[in-house]
């Protein structure tokens, strides 16, 4: 099965070390986008591991995720700076035009919205981040802009593919 193949090379990577327990994951979470039930049980086979401490590790930590996420996770900053400058507008217009909420993926896999108390750049608010990438300064005109962005670079990606 290809997903247990490349989960082998993620453990092998980590030379079968369960104090790598935390690096393994996020390399499976890295290849896959998430963490599969058969990526997760493997782990604990391959690491004798109860399968119970795996699993916790994965849901303690907000980076993993147990469900598929989109190409490119947008976080919203709620907290106190971005707040009142207009945090709950962006995020609400987020909603809006990919249709979810925070937690959810988009249907095409291309986006997942998330919300934190503070990414640590109040100077910028608000500030909305996607993947690792910072946009200070949001408002809703430029949170259309940027969707547009994301959704037209996938949209060359795979017609250079397709060429």
């Amino acid at each position: 099965m290809i997903i247990l193949d490349k989960v082998d090379k993620i453990i092998d990577k980590h030379r079968y070390e369960k104090s790598e327990l935390i690096g393994i994951l996020q390399g499976i979470q890295e290849e896959m986008n998430y963490l599969p039930p058969d990526a997760i049980r493997h782990t604990a086979k391959r690491l004798n591991l109860p399968l119970s401490q795996v699993y916790g590790i994965a849901t303690f930590y907000k980076r993993f995720s147990l469900t598929p996420r989109g190409r490119y996770t947008i976080t919203v900053c709620c907290g106190t700076a971005c707040h009142v400058r207009g945090a709950p507008k962006i995020l609400e217009e987020l909603k809006r035009q990919l249709c979810i909420s925070p937690g959810e993926t988009t249907s095409d896999l291309n986006f997942s919205l998330e919300t934190v108390n503070c990414v640590g750049a109040c100077a910028l608010g608000p500030v909305i981040l996607v993947n690792q990438e910072y946009y200070g300064q949001m408002n809703c005109v430029k949170v259309g802009k940027l969707l547009e962005r994301y959704t037209v670079t996938k949209r060359v990606k795979a017609e250079a593919v397709a060429i």
